[in-house]
């Protein structure tokens, strides 16, 4: 019996010929990854044990993004407690104000993330690095304080859902479209405790960011993991990032499905989420003209510089509407830079934008644009569920950075093709 990429990473790492579905073993890592939230939280149990010797001070990437800058004393605090411990043991990836970014855009973007890796972190979207090849997980905050100490992790090898995606996208349809249709599919629940391996032709059109997009959201469908085969995409994006090569690995052509589904992606239009699920994904026609207070692009989901520069195709010489508050949040240090040296930051700012910096602040309500009573909000961010982005009462829906730009300018939500369609008019 054959082995899915999943399985051949899973088994490499547990020293093992082969795995297979409900496995247990203990896995090496390369890559360990805890924020000021989680990070701090897995430093207070290692304190509580006497702090044992941390074997994987090298492995370990501490990456303070949640209420960063410090939103208030006890932020401070818990970025206080990561910064002495990464100091103290010797992390080896550790990053300050100024050099953090978003953890799961950052890492990649540094060259830290490879395909062929395994990696643990102290947050949801740690699925998004599947996008290249990698096997990453998200973990509770005792199983990360003990990957810190030991340098491995124990996992239930998962079921394996395959999804194959076929045919041509139509015009402003990206991976969040994708990623939202299959959700809405398939349902929160519909890949629980499972591994997606995203598969077929429209997978190996997209370019790195809307796959990194679409494993990132995996974890919203109950996934453990996303994953998908590494290829020239991933080389080229990796070239001058990284020394490391990494392993390119592919599923054996006989190698066991749970479950499979086939989407023809050519049918899909854009797609907006409501309140209160990803799962609650509809065609945009069925919620044009909902009213806004608020428009929101960035996160770890769509924070990217290819985000932005889809934005700001659609922002440029326009104004965002008088009643929206328009957040534009490049994802790390690295997107800000080019996004300023493509000139696509004045478009933002020429448009009414605000900029904020590279945090995940926003994206659960934190900080740095929460929501009051009542308002209602237009977010490329991963989650929409109450509360989120500030009041219980508040309403956010998810779209692409296409759809969030155009409804930003006419403060309803609003098809990219109508924007285009009124700026060629001007022109003419």
């Amino acid at each position: 019996m054959g082995m899915t990429i999943s399985q051949k990473i899973l088994a490499r790492k547990a020293n093992l010929s082969v795995v297979k579905s409900g496995d247990i073993a203990w896995f090496k890592l390369d890559l360990i990854l805890g924020n000021d939230i989680s990070g701090s939280m897995a430093i207070k149990e290692l304190k509580k044990i006497g702090m044992p010797p941390i074997k994987a001070a090298k492995k370990i990437a501490l990456v303070p993004d949640h209420f960063t800058p410090n939103k208030d004393i006890e932020a401070a605090e818990n970025c206080k407690i990561v910064k002495d411990f990464a100091k103290n043991m010797g992390v080896k990836h550790y990053f300050k104000v100024g050099d953090v970014g978003i953890e799961h855009v950052l890492l990649p973007e540094i060259g830290l993330v490879v395909p062929g890796i395994m990696m643990v972190g102290g947050d949801s979207h740690t699925t998004t690095h599947g996008a290249l090849g990698a096997f990453a997980t998200g973990v509770g905050p005792t199983d990360l304080a003990a990957a810190m100490a030991l340098g491995e992790t124990w996992l239930r090898v998962p079921e394996t859902f395959r999804i194959t995606y076929k045919g041509a996208l139509r015009e402003w349809i990206s991976g969040k479209d994708l990623i939202l249709y299959t959700i809405g599919k398939i349902g929160t629940d519909g890949a629980l405790g499972k591994t997606i391996e995203f598969s077929g032709p429209t997978i190996n059109a997209l370019n790195i960011e809307d796959r990194m997009t679409m494993a990132n959201m995996s974890v919203e469908a109950g996934a453990v993991n996303a994953i998908m085969e590494p290829d020239d995409v991933v080389e080229a994006y990796l070239k001058d990032r990284s020394e490391e090569k990494g392993l390119y690995l592919s599923s054996d052509p006989d190698a066991s499905y749970e479950e499979e589904l086939e989407i023809d992606a050519s049918l899909i239009d854009p797609q907006v989420a409501c309140p209160f699920s990803p799962g609650n994904s509809v065609p945009i026609q069925d919620v044009q003209r909902t009213r806004l207070d608020q428009v929101y692009i960035g996160s770890c989901t769509n924070g990217r510089i290819a985000d932005l520069r889809i934005a700001a195709k659609i922002l440029q010489g326009q104004k965002s509407h008088q009643e929206v508050r328009l957040i534009i949040n490049p994802a790390t240090p690295g997107v800000y830079k080019q996004a300023l040296a493509e000139g696509l930051i004045e478009v933002f700012l020429n448009a009414g934008a605000t900029i904020i910096p590279s945090t995940c602040g926003l994206c659960f309500g934190g900080h740095l644009g929460v929501l009051a009573e009542g308002e209602v909000c237009l977010s490329t961010s991963p989650r929409n569920y109450r509360g989120r982005l500030g009041h219980p009462n508040s309403h956010v829906y998810l779209s692409s950075p296409a759809v969030a730009a155009a409804s930003a300018i006419c403060g309803e939500i609003t098809h990219p093709s109508s924007i285009c369609a009124l700026q060629k008019e001007a022109l003419q």
